[in-house]
């Protein structure tokens, strides 16, 4: 089954504005394009349910029913249960907020383990736990491809592990990484196990209950919606880990970790992104009940076919070092590359033709540290998604041979 990329770009008001329609986005890592529902769904809260949730009066109740709608659709996409969703204003919050519960739960002889692979969010919060007594381990990548070994990982594990913490693929290196023999090998040794799918998760919603992860992370605002954190901590380790919230609020797993309170307005609009991807499978011919699956398979095969043509451009390009594999299948299609120069000035070449595209260090300096790339340079990113189209990557390119 090919995905129709004609009616995909048809739920994205962004391809009608004129201001973007004809240029080709490549920094959707950092944040995608809001489809059509969660557009229409923010205005309309804003307009007729912008009022305390959970009420006794219709706008009121409509408005509990719409934050509802949000996360009972996304527990289904990701195979959880309703009460494992929670919302926070953004993964690195949320990763924070987590953090401290592990640290009042943890005692000082209790190790984590964290990766040189992840965004700041998933490792910096964890590591300041060595203040509180926790002993800190770090799961390094290989320095030449980026990617991480569980041989080295089963070196790490011993009965002090308590936390693994690693991600579902890197912002830069993009590997997809082996998440169920990880929690496997984790779990076998007594740890829990939380996932960064923030990079991951744009490419379609995993089943975490497949997965094993005890906790899976990623961003609204990356896959179509709001600005939004969403998490999911599975039942068992949600009622060990002490409460982040009002004290009569910890009996509720999906207010136990949320201190800041709910953005009713961000929750509800994240029903979109479900209302979309549903849509998506009708079109396609898929049953509901069948879409968390084949919508996911649906952007992997689309994703990968268009990806493979710029890898291949890559490997014949010496001015250009490919961070990551150049295998599509093994990645999700977020392509870093070491220029050897500053990327963003690059970057903004680019942007001249209409190609958009970011040059960073994308909060992963301790992984371009370890793969040797200058941080006064950066990474110049080129990331897609679903609704980029083959004639955009043929454009990107086309321009990366004038600009290189």
């Amino acid at each position: 089954m090919e995905l129709d990329i004609n009616f995909v770009r048809d739920q994205f008001p962004a391809f009608s504005e004129s201001s973007l329609m004809n240029k080709a986005f490549f920094e959707n890592a950092g944040g995608s394009y809001a489809c059509g529902p969660v557009i229409n769904r923010l205005n309309r809260f804003y307009k007729e349910r912008k009022v305390q949730p959970y009420g006794a009066f219709e706008a009121s109740i409509s408005g509990g029913a719409e934050m509802d709608e949000a996360r009972s659709g996304l527990a289904r996409y990701l195979g959880v249960k309703d009460y494992e969703v929670s919302f926070g204003p953004s993964t690195s919050q949320n990763t924070y907020v987590l953090a401290q519960a592990f640290g009042e739960w943890l005692s000082p002889s209790d190790t984590i383990i964290v990766t040189n692979q992840d965004h700041e969010a998933n490792t910096g919060s964890w590591r300041r736990l060595t203040n509180r007594g926790v002993k800190v381990k770090e799961w390094q990548v290989n320095k030449e491809t980026g990617e991480l070994s569980l041989e080295n990982l089963e070196n790490l594990l011993d009965e002090n592990v308590k936390l693994l913490c690693f991600p579902h693929c890197s912002n830069i290196v993009a590997h997809i990484n082996p998440v169920k023999e990880i929690v496997s090998l984790a779990h076998s040794a007594g740890a829990y196990v939380c996932v960064d799918g923030v990079s991951y998760a744009p490419h379609g919603l995993p089943n975490v209950d497949d997965l094993g992860a005890d906790i899976y992370l990623f961003s609204s605002y990356k896959t179509y919606g709001p600005h939004q954190g969403i998490m999911v901590v599975k039942e068992k380790l949600a009622e060990l880990l002490p409460n982040q919230g009002h004290y009569f609020n910890e009996k509720f797993l999906t207010k136990k970790f949320t201190p800041a309170g709910p953005d009713h307005a961000q929750i509800a609009a994240c029903a979109g992104i479900i209302e979309y991807f549903d849509a998506l499978a009708a079109h396609h011919g898929i049953k509901i009940s069948d879409a968390p699956a084949k919508v996911h398979k649906l952007f992997r095969n689309y994703e990968t076919k268009i990806l493979q043509p710029l890898l291949n451009y890559l490997k014949t390009k010496n001015s250009a070092r490919l961070l990551g594999p150049s295998d599509a299948s093994v990645r999700a299609p977020t392509v870093a590359l070491d220029l050897g120069c500053n990327a963003f000035e690059v970057a903004k070449k680019l942007s001249v033709v209409d190609i958009l595209a970011g040059g960073d260090d994308f909060y992963a300096v301790r992984l371009l540290e370890a793969l040797g790339v200058d941080l006064n340079h950066g990474a110049l990113r080129l990331s897609f998604v679903h609704y980029t189209r083959q004639k955009d990557v043929n454009a990107v390119i086309d321009a990366l041979d004038e600009v290189l």
